[in-house]
């Protein structure tokens, strides 16, 4: 790469606005159609004829409904283009950072629809789901073993859900032993569930910074240290994607002070098979299995986020739990000082049968060849992209890595969510943007494991070129997007007030 600027391979694109992609239509079913058409008609009428508000008791409109006059193919055709306007891992590559939106193999979605599975009612006998609960079992055993902690719990439904878990069983240990501390300590890089989990608990948030390699400042984490500490919350590797040199002394400080170290495991696909936050120290870990082991997530849901403990810990952990019994028979109990339920029945049992399919499926071979290929495909994206983008820690990176758009900023006036934007006439979903908190314009970029190096080239190159753009034509890019059925929207508003109905045009 010496003396060479990618970005005069880029195309002049100034007078091309729009890239190579049609925009999918934007029309609501009321405006399709006309007057006379239908879809179906009622066959004629069989029995005694009775007036609507003698039927209803008088709860009868004073006026017809506004529905839309469709034909059945135009029914068809709208609910086909609205399929065709998502995007999801199905349809185009999604490097969005931290969520490990990766492609899921279809053998799990199988697995997890067989009958025995799908109608399995949560209040049938343990006698008549002996082979759901064998499988709930082997599922904890083997994210026990990833984990490198002994005990685990499947309740929880979700990351955050996890957190909250983990983080409510710390609580416990310490109040079962006569220990009232008031502080966890979250690192400034760290995921923003954390400290709303710590604040939810009734902790106060103690924040430290990060040092110049992008790992916790371990002077001001043993500074913050004290015996009213509860637990340190910490993200390894972390949302700068960098796995943290001292993590054993990290965990080690916090232990000396009587404290527990809890791991944030959203991204435990980076390490799988390689290093075990057990063995880093961690008391206590969540698993986002809708991240790391195969379900499709997204928009809220489907999760689940089991949580791994240590043997100190195991007693506090949400039951029921499904376990083995002597005679090979299999049940449920509940830990002795267990913080209670927190789900109904065992979890999100179908994105469970999902991971135990993958885990099998993979084995723990394939779960090393899992971390190896998410590392690899980050950092050869990092490496083809640094020299274009600011990269403000230029280390070794683990599944994902944190580019900054300060220059393009500073330079052309445009932003990262412009280049976000613009990245969507592309046909690309967007990286994630403006997180971690601590780098300026970021842009948090996560190839996962399931891309070729074809599509990390296409990704690059269109970044390259809309480098390239925003040089030449800063307008072009900052009036982004222009292929999509909804054009730029007000961010803020679009949260905060929808706009979601429908209403006809008055007359």
């Amino acid at each position: 790469m010496s003396g060479h600027d990618p970005r005069a391979d880029a195309p002049d694109t100034a007078s091309k606005r729009v890239p190579e992609t049609e925009p999918a239509t934007g029309r609501l079913i009321f405006e399709r159609g006309a007057p006379e058409s239908r879809c179906v008609e009622a066959p004629a009428l069989d029995v005694p004829e009775v007036p609507l508000d003698e039927a209803l008791g008088g709860y009868v409109r004073t006026a017809a409904p506004a529905l839309p006059h469709v034909t059945e193919v135009e029914i068809a055709r709208h609910y086909e283009a609205l399929a065709s306007a998502n995007f999801g891992v199905d349809s185009g590559f999604y490097p969005l950072g931290s969520c490990t939106m990766k492609y899921n193999p279809r053998i799990d979605e199988r697995a997890c629809r067989l009958p025995g599975f799908a109608s399995a009612h949560p209040y049938q006998p343990a006698s008549s789901v002996q082979g759901l609960l064998e499988l709930l079992v082997e599922l904890q055993e083997s994210l026990a073993e990833v984990a490198g902690l002994p005990a685990v719990t499947l309740q929880p439904a979700a990351g955050a859900h996890g957190e909250l878990t983990a983080l409510l069983a710390i609580r416990a240990y310490h109040a079962a032993n006569g220990d009232a501390r008031r502080r966890v300590i979250v690192p400034d890089s760290a995921h923003g569930t954390n400290p709303a989990t710590v604040a939810m608990c009734g902790y106060e948030v103690t924040q430290v910074p990060s040092n110049e390699r992008g790992g916790v400042d371990v002077e001001a984490l043993r500074r913050a240290l004290d015996a009213d500490v509860a637990a340190l919350m910490l993200t390894n590797p972390n949302t700068l994607g960098l796995f943290d040199e001292n993590i054993l002394e990290i965990t080690g400080a916090v232990h000396a002070v009587g404290a527990l170290a809890y791991c944030d495991g959203a991204n435990l696909n980076a390490v799988l098979g390689k290093v075990r936050p057990g063995d880093m120290g961690f008391d206590a870990l969540h698993i986002n299995l809708h991240k790391t082991f195969a379900t499709p997530h997204g928009g809220g849901g489907p999760g689940a986020g089991p949580v791994a403990a240590s043997r100190a810990l195991a007693p506090f952990l949400p039951g029921p739990v499904a376990v083995r019994h002597a005679d090979g028979s299999f049940g449920l109990m509940t830990p002795e000082r267990s913080i209670g339920r927190v789900r109904s029945y065992l979890g999100n049992v179908g994105v469970l049968v999902r991971a135990y399919a993958y885990i099998r499926a993979v084995g723990g071979d394939g779960l090393t060849e899992v971390a190896e290929q998410a590392v690899l495909s980050a950092n050869y994206l990092k490496e083809r992209l640094k020299a274009v983008w600011e990269l403000p820690y230029d280390r070794t990176c683990m599944h994902e890595f944190v580019l900054s758009g300060g220059r393009m900023r500073r330079e052309h006036g445009v932003r990262t969510l412009d280049v976000a934007k613009r990245l969507l006439d592309y046909g690309i979903h967007p990286p994630t943007i403006y997180f971690p908190l601590i780098v300026d314009e970021a842009m948090m970029i996560e190839p996962t494991e399931t891309e070729s190096k074809e599509t990390l080239d296409r990704f690059a190159d269109v970044l390259v070129r809309i480098d390239g753009e925003a040089a030449s034509d800063p307008e072009l890019v900052r009036g982004a997007p222009y292929t999509t059925p909804v054009r730029r929207l007000d961010e803020a508003r679009a949260v905060k007030e929808p706009d979601l109905a429908w209403r006809p045009a008055e007359a």
